[in-house]
């Protein structure tokens, strides 16, 4: 059977991975980069680490407003499924690629399989909720993470094509840990103990594009009691000298003319994904906007503050081993000072075994069949 995937963005490539290795085995996939995420560091370094394969067709999209990036993504998609007609496309996550990918298949009735169906944060103000929900709603394939997705997509009158197969990033964590233990020199590059520091990433447009907000999580790492190392995203380093915000880490090439440097926070260039599996598994605490980072966290059994108001993610934080914070630097604060290591509440195994991708690839294959 013939596959095409599309990625574009950086948890993408590493949902992909796994996916793509038990495609692969079997079947055809035209693996399809849109170029959403196109700096080496956010794109190169994850096909080179989770040996994934090369992109058969880059669209070289790059950034722009969320119409002009869409619609361009939208007609060259549709062009690739008119030249490879394949039997599914296949998605991931929330991003525009997601949106475009199943628009385009959907409209030309190619099947679509969403893999991270079913999430919802419940703010339509975010770009990623409004596309998450639209792609659910034109797929024929829902691979959910979790129960608390299928009773969702049920509620919105969704239950043909749902399936709970668990979370592909576990897969990737249980697959890739073992060799970021071993090749990775992240902490001795940095000069870093485990356990005496923490570790931020802020990249989510609704606190990048909002000064206040963006200035409050600033000053809220500069007061928690660790050094935070900062991989800084591209979009948030822009937004800073944007907004004019007054901030000059470690390493000063952020942000606007700053009297005295934020010696408490080292920004480093964002990570791959090796390094940053590390650099999480031996942190006391990851301060995150990202959904991805904060199931790593859970993962890799390491406490998370959420930098948002609420989170798609709700598990991890009904079990104690994540706090919602949003942008208030005295809540963030707080947050980390009252940690427990670990924290007091279990840690089930709330999102699947780690072997999502063997699941998803005989579900396609089995439905696929059942269509011939």
């Amino acid at each position: 059977m013939r596959f095409v995937t599309i990625v574009g963005a950086r948890p993408q490539f590493i949902k992909a991975a796994p996916l793509c290795a038990h495609l692969r085995r079997r079947h055809d996939e035209f693996l399809v980069h849109t170029g959403q995420h196109y700096d080496d560091n956010m794109s190169k370094v994850f096909f080179q680490e989770l040996a994934i394969p090369e992109p058969d067709r880059h669209l070289g999209v790059g950034s722009a407003p969320h119409g002009r990036q869409t619609a361009a993504m939208l007609e060259q998609i549709e062009q690739v499924l008119e030249e490879t007609e394949p039997d599914a496309v296949i998605v991931y996550g929330d991003t525009n690629s997601t949106l475009a990918g199943a628009l385009a298949a959907a409209k030309m009735n190619v099947p679509v399989a969403h893999v991270e169906a079913g999430l919802r944060s419940f703010n339509r103000n975010m770009p990623e909720e409004v596309n998450r929900i639209l792609s659910d709603h034109v797929c024929k394939w829902l691979f959910a993470t979790s129960q608390t997705s299928v009773d969702q997509l049920a509620a919105e009158g969704i239950r043909n094509g749902v399936h709970n197969v668990g979370d592909i990033m576990a897969d990737c964590v249980r697959l890739f840990s073992p060799k970021a233990r071993s090749s990775s020199n992240v902490l001795s590059r940095l000069r870093l103990q485990p356990g005496t520091y923490a570790v931020a990433t802020v990249h989510r447009a609704e606190n990048t594009d909002a000064p206040e907000r963006l200035s409050g999580i600033l000053d809220g790492l500069r007061k928690v009691p660790y050094p935070v190392i900062f991989p800084m995203h591209p979009r948030t380093r822009a937004a800073i000298r944007k907004h004019g915000i007054d901030f000059v880490p470690d390493d000063g090439t952020a942000g606007a003319d700053c009297a005295k440097p934020d010696r408490g926070i080292v920004v480093v260039e964002p990570l791959g994904y090796l390094d940053m599996l590390l650099l999480q598994q031996r942190a006391a605490v990851v301060l995150t906007d990202s959904g991805g980072v904060q199931k790593e966290a859970y993962y890799l059994g390491v406490p998370c503050v959420t930098l948002r108001e609420e989170t798609e993610w709700v598990e991890t934080v009904e079990t104690g081993w994540n706090r919602l914070v949003g942008s208030d630097p005295e809540k963030i604060v707080a947050a980390v000072q009252r940690l427990q290591v670990p924290p007091p509440g279990e840690r089930p195994m709330l999102y699947g075994d780690g072997h999502a991708a063997e699941r998803i690839v005989d579900l396609l294959e089995r439905g696929l069949c059942e269509n011939r």
